[in-house]
């Protein structure tokens, strides 16, 4: 009975041993597992791709959307520029007609509204000063909108073949010292010393003389007695 017992408690004490058996991976299942994993590279790439379409796209609608400001930009300047343009030819065309009319007006009268006799050289000479009254005064231009005052008294006396010198100083050594006081139409006027005179204008008759005067009144006519001359040669 000991001997049964203790076999039986030896039995008893041996553990239960259970194998569990894992599914086999076959062929089948190797190959779903890979296409499962496949599918989400393919699914990554995909939106990869989407995302960096959708970059792209962005990116080309902001150039559109700067390139088109910039257009516009352009062509709002181009606009600007040829209305600019047009306004200039239409104040130039203007100025050029009421110049003609005022060097007619000019030639009709000069021989009658000077205070002293004058020739028709020198009626020419008045006629083109008078056409210039309202160009600007420009140091160192010659014409035709703009001048200094030796080079508007040099053009005015080329108009009937009196070659002057460029120059005030010059221009006040030419032709014939003549006394103020005996001052006809034509003579020309001059500032400062004979010989170093600084500045020219030519005299018009009743008391006024006409010249390019300073930037800030350009081509005028101006009375004797506000800036009374130094002297007067007279080349015609």
């Amino acid at each position: 009975m000991a001997a049964a017992g203790a076999s039986a408690s030896a039995n008893a004490a041996e553990p239960v041993t259970q194998t569990i058996e894992l599914p086999t991976l076959t062929a089948d299942m190797s190959a779903q597992v890979a296409q499962s994993a496949a599918a989400t590279q393919q699914a990554a790439a995909n939106y990869e791709l989407r995302a960096e379409r959708d970059a792209a796209a962005a990116k080309a609608a902001a150039e559109a959307k700067k390139d088109l400001a910039e257009a516009k930009k352009k062509a709002e300047a181009k606009k600007k520029a040829a209305e600019a343009a047009r306004k200039a030819a239409a104040e130039r065309a203007t100025r050029s007609t009421e110049r003609a009319t005022l060097s007619a007006s000019a030639s009709a009268s000069a021989s009658t509204s000077v205070s002293a006799p004058s020739s028709g050289s020198v009626a020419t000479v008045i006629a083109f000063l008078k056409a210039q009254v309202g160009d600007a005064y420009v140091m160192g231009a010659t014409g035709p909108n703009a001048w200094d005052c030796s080079s508007l008294v040099q053009a005015a006396y080329k108009q009937v073949g009196v070659d002057l010198p460029r120059v005030s100083q010059d221009q006040s050594m030419a032709g014939t010292d003549v006394p103020l006081s005996d001052v006809q139409v034509g003579d020309i006027l001059y500032w400062g010393g004979k010989g170093s005179a600084y500045h020219v204008g030519v005299y018009i008759g009743d008391g006024q003389y006409l010249d390019a005067a300073n930037p800030s009144k350009g081509v005028v006519i101006q009375d004797l007695s506000g800036y009374p001359a130094s002297g007067a040669v007279r080349v015609l």
